[in-house]
């Protein structure tokens, strides 16, 4: 029997290449160009949108604070009978003219930081999850300040999250105080990407910015180039204002940190539960939150985060799963764009509690439609479990997976005479019968195509030796070596040290 000899170039050894390979290319990466999916059409933009600027006009915010209210009246709004601050069309127009359409998300690494607005995507983190999906148990447990650590590490290593927000609340830290200044040490040792995290009090904010200083090396050093944003609800459903989260927005832009100020209505209960009125609604509560901003400091960075949240009506609970959710994030990200403002909106806020099918269906229609529909910043995207009660270590190594093929479903088919390749077809019906080996393949492999690192390809005979894991165990092996690895060493020993004389630090 004439001896085979084995081919180079074949799968073995390409997958041995791959393997061996530090710095894998990545045919999808993020800031992707979404916008194709548009749930509304131009007319129904135009209609939303005037419906929006006549609720501003006509019923406008209440409970306005006395300092923000004199703004407000002092570039042109005025004063109901009721008390109400109702602004003219004219007015809105302005600001949203004078808002900044793109601007940068610094990360401490300056190559880390991301451009936002227009056409881009990207996925990150968002979310207050008061409970943490144990590795070990597989049981819901309290967060605690350790896990919100373990996080921001692991994330820190996933290619697809572009920014990371604090995913979960320290429950083990009772002061408040405490509390916002360990997170934020938290994010400065875990992480280099850019950040963001809330402020419980506006006093909170000066003594942090201390602390990032301190890491910076010198006074005033961290606002030069800010890389933690503020994530601020100003607006309370329905349409008015609440005092501290407007304190806190003061304080923010005193020490110029950029401001994402989220709406998050719920339909059927702080907001209608017809879809279109609740776009509307929306629309102009975040609209009031960027007024307010641009009065403060005209021009100033803001995330215009219009988020539309989704109650089960027979039980009054929250859903983040569903089309609901799916259609309505992605109508808000097209109304963003529409007016031309840095867009961000939610998904992946699945109901499921395990990572199973209903997990899976739930994150893919949410976070495949917000990209879609071209939301320039997705929150909540990653790591988010039981309607944003838990987070999960192998969720954000699953998700980080999924947004690789929306990144890729993002970038399209491009064609050109190259990848058309009359040439290689005509060359493989002549010659070999397929393309196995050929260079316009070989080439492609690494160019247009993502390859899962957790998802299984196996046929079912090698699954089944392997012991039949499903996707949960791979993530939860995955991520109980990545937590083994030791402290990134984000943070000199000296900037520790003088930030813990300071502080009361718990980690």
């Amino acid at each position: 029997m004439k001896q085979q000899t084995r081919r180079s170039g074949g799968r073995a050894s390409r997958h041995e290449h791959r393997a061996s390979t530090t710095s894998t290319p990545n045919p999808a990466p993020p800031g992707q160009i979404g916008g194709l999916y548009k749930p509304l059409t131009p007319a129904d933009i135009d209609r939303l949108i005037t419906a929006a600027f006549t609720l501003l006009e006509t019923l406008g915010m209440g409970e306005v604070p006395d300092g923000l209210a004199n703004l407000f009246i002092a570039k042109g709004a005025t004063r109901r009978p009721d008390g109400r601050i109702i602004f003219p069309r004219s007015l809105t127009e302005d600001i949203i003219a004078m808002a900044p359409r793109r601007f940068t998300l610094h990360g401490r690494d300056d190559h880390r930081s991301i451009e936002i607005g227009g056409d881009t995507v990207h996925f990150g983190t968002g979310g207050a999850a008061v409970q943490t999906l144990d590795l070990d148990s597989g049981d819901y447990r309290p967060s605690t300040l350790q896990d919100l650590y373990d996080f921001t590490r692991l994330q820190d290593r996933l290619n697809n999250v572009s920014w990371f927000t604090r995913c979960c609340v320290a429950t083990d830290v009772p002061d408040n105080f405490d509390l916002d200044v360990n997170t934020v040490y938290a994010l400065l040792r875990g992480t280099t990407k850019p950040v963001a995290t809330s402020f419980t009090l506006a006093e909170h904010v000066a003594p942090i910015v201390k602390m990032l200083d301190i890491a910076e090396g010198g006074e005033g050093a961290f606002s030069k180039r800010p890389y933690v944003k503020a994530h601020i609800s100003p607006v309370i459903s329905p349409l008015r204002f609440g005092e501290d989260a407007v304190d806190v927005t003061f304080a923010c832009i005193r020490h110029n940190i950029p401001i994402s100020c989220i709406t998050a209505a719920q339909s059927g209960a702080t907001a209608p539960a017809t879809l279109a009125g609740f776009l509307v609604q929306s629309l102009a509560e975040t609209l009031a939150s960027l007024i307010m901003v641009n009065v403060i400091s005209p021009g100033y960075p803001m995330v215009f985060s219009n988020w539309p949240l989704v109650i089960d009506l027979r039980t009054g609970a929250f859903s983040g799963g569903g089309g609901e959710t799916a259609i309505l994030n992605a109508a808000s990200a097209q109304l963003s764009n529409a007016l031309g403002l840095p867009s961000g909106v939610a998904s992946s806020m699945t109901d499921a509690k395990s990572i199973d099918a209903q997990y899976g269906v739930e994150k893919g229609v949410t976070a495949l439609a917000a990209a879609l529909a071209g939301g320039n910043l997705i929150y909540e995207s990653s790591g988010m479990t039981a309607a944003l009660l838990g987070a999960s270590f192998e969720s954000f190594l699953i998700d980080d997976e999924m947004h690789s093929a929306i990144y890729r479903t993002l970038r399209g088919v491009e064609v050109s005479d190259e990848t058309i390749g009359l040439q290689a077809i005509e060359e493989a019906v002549l010659g070999d019968g397929h393309f196995l080996g050929h260079s316009q393949t070989m080439a492609a492999m690494e160019r247009d195509y993502v390859y899962p690192d957790l998802a299984d390809r196996n046929p079912p005979i090698s699954w089944s030796e392997g012991g039949r894991q499903d996707i949960w165990a791979r993530a939860n092996q995955r991520a109980k070596t990545m937590l083994l690895e030791p402290d990134p060493g984000y943070l000199s020993k000296a900037a520790d040290e003088a930030i813990r004389e300071k502080f009361n630090i718990l980690l």
